[in-house]
């Protein structure tokens, strides 16, 4: 390095170079290093998380099919007033003949139908069967339409059917998200869905309630199994951990199903307790395809999920503390309470975070267990994605359900602090 205060000018360093200018490189080239480091972690993330949930959210308000399938259609409909109870004019029909002989040569109107019918029912099947015979129309030469549509299907024919096609032709709609919450579009804006249709809501109540259950029993259990891990000898602390953590190394699917040969009123339990005498043959507890086996089975698979947080935060408690309170007169309770116990609770609040995601989220053990009153919202979000293919509905489901999870973050963290959440 060479020292130029004695000629006024800046400092350089051994290669010449002005001393800032060859830290800002030298800075430069750590930072650059580090990126590349970390490179291949920040595109897994990118692809495997953040491009997923762009795209749900994208999905869940994305409705360009009808706009695209029935241009001219949807051009067409912006001049009648669906509130009149009168059916369009011929220039809808004409145009939706025009635009069905296209869809139809690129096989897209029975996806239209599809997206139509989740919004009601019977629009699949109409578009389905009407698509043979408007195959055959010429719209040059075999006009007017009006009467053909309507006798090739009645559906033609019926207002509410005109109304469904305008009401969700818009390529960006709120609809999946209003059907989420138990609601509808309708030309006369949003309303609530038939009595019979409202389900939603109350599989995100029961979802978020047995959420909360499945944590809260998690820590009741596993606050003294992590307190005796942390208090006894290594040796043994050790040998009983394998215990903790064997039932990972065995399937979820193997694990739910031994719980439903358990739970089930011919089960192990049921027999049990009947051999006991504590429950009479001929009434065997119901514990199986409701909420107590969901309850039950969840909470023996996430149950490490709580102990290995609550673990590793008792094991960095020194026992210094406890015995220079005992030293000082303190009751076994007192020391517990006053001083090991707040000691604890960042453990308790990473278990109870990280069970509580999980458990939001399951669906596999509740499918199995939980029968029709102990599923949860994710056994719904399964059933649009593979069985209804709404997935419109079910992209509106998830992004509703994350905003939940984030909201409770929130508050978790207003209330606790995430800076008092510890892992060890």
């Amino acid at each position: 390095m060479t020292d130029a205060s004695q000629t006024g000018g800046p400092m350089l360093a051994a290669d010449g170079t002005p001393l800032k200018q060859s830290l800002a490189r030298s800075l430069r080239r750590q930072k650059l290093r580090a990126l590349l480091l970390i490179s291949p972690l920040l595109l897994f993330v990118m692809f495997s998380f953040i491009v997923p949930i762009a795209s749900m959210l994208f999905r869940s308000v994305e409705n360009s099919i009808v706009s695209e399938t029935l241009p001219l259609t949807v051009e067409a409909l912006g001049n009648w007033d669906e509130k009149s109870g009168e059916l369009p004019g011929e220039d809808v029909y004409d145009a939706f003949v025009r635009d069905m002989v296209i869809a139809i040569d690129d096989k897209k109107h029975t996806r239209l139908g599809s997206r139509l019918n989740y919004e009601e029912t019977g629009m699949s099947s109409m578009f389905r069967r009407s698509g043979r015979s408007l195959k055959k129309l010429d719209p040059e030469t075999d006009g007017p339409f009006k009467d053909q549509l309507i006798e090739i299907h009645d559906g033609w024919g019926d207002v509410k059917t005109w109304q469904v096609i305008k009401t969700h032709s818009a390529p960006i709609t709120n609809g999946y998200f209003l059907n989420a919450v138990d609601m509808q579009r309708t030309p006369d804006g949003a309303q609530a869905q038939p009595e019979d249709k409202q389900i939603l809501i109350k599989l995100f109540g029961r979802t978020l309630f047995m959420s909360l259950v499945i944590t809260g029993s998690c820590i009741l259990l596993a606050y003294p199994v992590s307190y005796l891990l942390a208090t006894l000898p290594m040796r043994v602390s050790n040998m009983l951990m394998i215990f903790v953590l064997l039932p990972f190394w065995t399937s979820l699917l193997v694990r739910t199903s031994a719980w439903k040969v358990m739970l089930q009123q011919q089960g192990v339990i049921n027999e049990t307790l009947v051999w006991l005498g504590l429950v009479a043959d001929d009434a065997r507890l119901v514990i199986i395809n409701n909420q107590i086996g969901t309850i039950t089975a969840m909470t023996h698979i996430l149950l490490p999920f709580m102990i290995l947080p609550m673990y590793s935060v008792m094991q960095t408690i020194p026992i210094t503390y406890t015995r220079a309170a005992k030293s000082m007169g303190a009751t076994n309770w007192t020391t517990f309470w006053r001083i090991y116990f707040p000691q604890s609770i960042p453990g308790i609040g990473a278990g109870s975070i990280l069970v509580f995601i999980l458990s939001i989220g399951y669906y596999i053990t509740p499918e199995i267990v939980g029968g029709t009153k102990g599923v949860f919202i994710s056994n719904r979000i399964a059933y649009h994605i593979s069985s209804s293919l709404n997935w419109g509905l079910a992209a509106a489901l998830g992004t509703i359900l994350l905003g939940v999870v984030l909201l409770l973050y929130w508050v978790y963290d207003k209330i606790v602090g995430i800076d008092n959440v510890k892992l060890g």
